[in-house]
């Protein structure tokens, strides 16, 4: 089956640690995509990933946010609140999931592709040449750090 959102380098923002935490989220809404275009879709696997896709999304702003802070990154209060608005807004269809499980369509995963593409693609890769003129190295040749400890949460 082809994937929803096939990861590709033009997603890289060439930082190996933050393209991995994209790769996860790429990863949960094509578990969604997935998941919602059954004929049947299992509410209760969709609002795992939905569980799992909001906090993850959390986690992985907490991360560029602190990263901004870190190198004093000129763009950061755009950035946050561009990472506010999305946190809202997947919050807001998390909540609207629990009182009508039908909320979550095609629709609004497609919203989700949008959104993460645009993202990467446009504001993301604005921190990169940014970041690593400040000495942040692109390539830590490890795992991820995050992934280790999300690995751990959920494979449980």
């Amino acid at each position: 089956m082809k994937e929803f959102i096939p990861w590709a380098d033009e997603l890289s923002v060439g930082i190996e640690e933050i393209d991995e935490q994209h790769k996860v989220l790429v990863v949960l809404i094509n578990k969604l995509y997935d998941e919602t275009v059954k004929p049947y879709p299992n509410s209760t696997v969709v609002e795992d990933i939905l569980n799992e896709l909001v906090q993850y999304t959390i986690v992985h702003f907490a991360l560029e946010e602190s990263l901004f802070r870190i190198f004093d990154y000129p763009y950061y209060e755009a950035h946050r609140k561009q990472h506010e608005d999305l946190k809202k807004e997947v919050i807001a269809i998390q909540n609207k999931f629990r009182t009508d499980a039908k909320a979550v369509n095609l629709e609004l995963i497609h919203f989700l592709r949008k959104w993460l593409r645009e993202h990467i693609m446009g504001t993301d890769k604005k921190y990169t040449g940014f970041f690593l003129e400040k000495g942040l190295k692109g390539s830590w040749n490890k795992r991820s750090w995050i992934g280790k400890i999300w690995d751990s949460v959920y494979s449980k």
